[in-house]
Parts: C-alpha cells; structure tokens; sequence
C-alpha cells in the first residue's frame, strides 16, 4: 500500500466514524517488514520473515475513550469493525479528560528530512544475510579452545506509517534498522561464562559488519574466574552500553502519566537542582539519522527540542494531552526522542585509570526500583578496579541505593557516546556507590 493509499483509506476510516457518531477520531495505518537470520554450529538455526500491515483507531464517544486495531483493511469489513467499536465504546466510563490535543500544537509540515530509513533497504540481498550471520560466526569458530557455544544472527525491520485526526492533523514517519549480534558461551572451573555484542544502524552500508563475534568472545572470556568480593563502598563505572539500565528510572520519573499517579519520586520538582551540575541532557529530534528522531510524537504533537537537565536542574517532563489535562499543565511530548548528553572528554579507559578502587560495570542481573521513593537494587556483573587496573572477574553482587543520591554523585561522565541507541549515553564514573558482596 502506498503513502497516498493509507492516507486515503485512514481518511475514509475517520469520516466513517464521524458519520457513526464519534465526536472526535484519530487513525493510523502502518506497515512493516522484517527478516532474521541465526546461525549455529555452522547451519542455519532460524529464518524468519515478516510483512504486515494494520489500522489503529481511537474513538472519542460522547466523553468516551477507546482504542482499537485490526489487519483487515478491506472497507466493508472496516465498516462493520468501526461500528462495533463504536457502539462498544458507550458502554465505558466517562473520562472528561480524554480529548484529541489542541490544533496548534500539532505538526504543520515543512520541515526537512531527518533521514530515518535507508530507501534502499528492500535490496538487501537474502543470500547477504545469511552470508553476513556464518561471517559473524567464523570470528570466532575455533579461536579458542575453551568455547563451548557460538551464535550469531542478522536482522532487519522497516516501518511506515500515516496518522490523520479528525481536528486537523495529517502525518507521516518511517524508519528502518538493520542489526547484527553474536552470542559466545566459554568453560570455566565452575561457571559458563557467556557474553553478547551486537551492532544496529539505520543505513546498511553503515552497519559494522566485522569484528562482532571477536568482541563477544574476548567479553566472555574476560568473564573466567568470576567471583564476589568484599562489600563496601565505592567507585563504580558503568559502561555506556549499561547506563540506560540505571537512566531509565530517572526518566520514568518524568513521565506524566508517573506524575499524575503519584508514582514520581521527581514529582513538583521542576526548576530544582536534583542531580549533580555534571548532568546536561538535551531532548533532540532533529538530529540526522537519529534513531529518536521525528518531526512528530505518537499523538501528532510537533516535536521541540528541549533541555531536560542543565548542570543538574530539572527543566521539563513528558507530559501528553490526557495526562496534561488531568495535571492542569501544558503538553509537551509522551516520550523522548534522542537524549543528548554533554560529555567530558575520557573514554571508558580513562575513567577506569582515574580509579584507585572501584567496580566497573559491564552488566546489570535483575534488580529493580520503586518509583515513588526512587530507592534500587541492581544484581551487576563487570570487574575490580585496583589503581586504575582492571585486577579480577566479579559477579553475583549487588548496588543499591537512590537514584537522586547515585545521580547527584557523578564523579565524571565520560565521552564515548554509545551511538547504537537514541539515548546517546557515555560511561559515566559514579563516587560512593553501595556494593555487597562478600
């Protein structure tokens, strides 16, 4: 189907329901492509492929919300979904806060291309693929005798979508990715250490495409001998790969829906210094090729660049028109886009020469953090750091602590931004962090 085909056929689903006594309507219709391949002990173990195509629709009905999907998108059958849907959304709950947004803060169009999807991604060859997957597997076949399992895979998706609402909007987005991953499991005395590294990015011909399976295997052999140690303490760095794990609390907090139910431990906090004058982050996006980036959010919303912190300072949240209502506050977004954070000018090395004693994080093994008081505990794996050396394997300990306190204690951030994510995290070096162990 093309732009111009789901654009008309949201349009006729959005008059439809108009005509079948919604007051207010808003429609999408998205398609999807994606493929994977895996490989094993030199066969292929996996192959999938996919293509699909569906309409959502979200239905205002005399003070009435609900929100619906289908992948039938012949009209006739249309027709008869959207009058069910209709008919069963009166039987709901009033919610005078369930409104489509303002008309003026919708996205008007205009703007350039943020280069979001590689136009050429239908001409991946299939053979590639698989080619690419046994390329990642070979890196490491053989390479060490210790080696207990090898995996590796290719993937891809591709997505297009068009939005209409019955007050005025019209919009569209698509993106693409493609990604390769390897998975290296190794022997060791009384363990089975194992370990992963993947690569992603919206362009093929930017994917790394070597060197993958090496890097999963040194990382798993790094692993042998794994042990506790002592509790104490101390130092931690966490590498950039591992820092949304500990930042996504701190922007679930800002969510307006967390605001709203009392679930924030930042709530009434705008304005405030609450974490440490290290921390600058920037909203962006408009940055070209970002995998955050869009001119748009879920809800036709035009997009802005924003700051979220500055030198520590809360300076937004994420607040869309439902929860806007509800807060008596002006809608911004409902998610981030790309999350940009000012760097120093260490890489991971560095912050770990900076270290007498501390633990460097290379992973996190459950844990959790509750909401409303910001209080956590993390299972982590990585490694000692003794006079600014990496000295032994540790595993099975645990952080805990507050996210205000952890985030208020930055000793340094680092500048190797991890560009596999739209939230562009550093290594970040964090003073007098609980560890126990032992």
């Amino acid at each position: 189907m093309t732009k111009e085909e789901k654009y008309s056929l949201a349009k006729w689903a959005m008059d439809h329901a108009l005509e079948k006594g919604a007051q207010q309507v808003s429609v999408s219709i998205a398609n999807s492509q994606s493929s994977s391949v895996e490989v094993r002990d030199e066969k292929i173990d996996k192959l999938e492929q996919a293509i699909q195509s569906g309409l959502s629709i979200r239905l205002f009905v005399d003070r009435k919300y609900s929100a619906h999907s289908t992948n039938r998108m012949k009209k006739k059958d249309l027709a008869r979904f959207i009058e069910e849907a209709i008919e069963g959304t009166k039987f709901l709950s009033e919610d005078e806060f369930r409104t489509l947004p303002e008309p003026a803060l919708y996205y008007k169009g205009g703007e350039k291309p943020l280069d979001t999807i590689d136009l050429d991604f239908s001409k991946v060859n299939p053979q590639t693929k698989i080619d690419l997957a046994f390329a990642i597997e070979k890196e490491v076949l053989e390479k060490d005798e210790r080696i207990i399992s090898v995996s590796a895979s290719y993937y891809d998706d591709l997505n297009e979508r068009v939005m209409v609402t019955s007050n005025g909007f019209e919009g569209h987005s698509s993106s693409s990715q493609f990604g390769l991953n390897a998975s290296v499991s190794v022997k060791s005395d009384d363990a089975r250490p194992e370990s992963y590294w993947g690569e992603s990015a919206i362009f093929f011909d930017k994917l790394k495409k070597e060197d993958i399976g090496k890097i999963a295997l040194k990382r798993a052999i790094d692993k042998i001998g794994q042990d506790k140690i002592a509790s104490g303490k101390m130092a931690m760095v966490v590498e950039n790969r591992q820092v949304g794990r500990i930042f996504g609390p701190l922007i679930s907090a800002l969510m307006g829906s967390a605001i709203q139910q009392k679930n924030s431990f930042l709530i009434d906090k705008l304005g405030e210094k609450i974490v440490s004058d290290k921390l600058t982050i920037t909203d962006d996006p408009f940055i070209i090729g970002g995998r955050g980036s869009r001119l748009f959010d879920g809800e036709g919303l035009a997009t802005k660049k924003r700051t979220v912190f500055e030198q520590g300072v809360l300076k937004t949240y994420y607040i869309d028109t439902y929860y806007g209502k509800k807060l008596e506050m002006d809608p911004t977004s409902g998610g981030t886009t790309n999350l940009v954070f000012e760097t120093g000018n260490k890489d991971v090395e560095a912050l770990i020469a900076s270290v007498e004693k501390g633990i460097l994080v290379a992973g996190f093994n459950g844990g959790n953090c509750n909401g409303t008081t910001g209080d956590f505990s993390y299972g982590i794996e990585g490694f000692l750091i003794e006079n600014g050396k990496i000295t032994q394997a540790i595993s099975e300990m645990n952080i805990t602590g507050n996210m205000k306190n952890l985030w208020s204690n930055i000793g340094e951030i680092g500048n190797d931004v991890n560009q596999s994510s739209s939230w562009l995290t550093p290594s970040i070096l964090f003073q007098d962090v609980d560890f126990s162990g032992i």
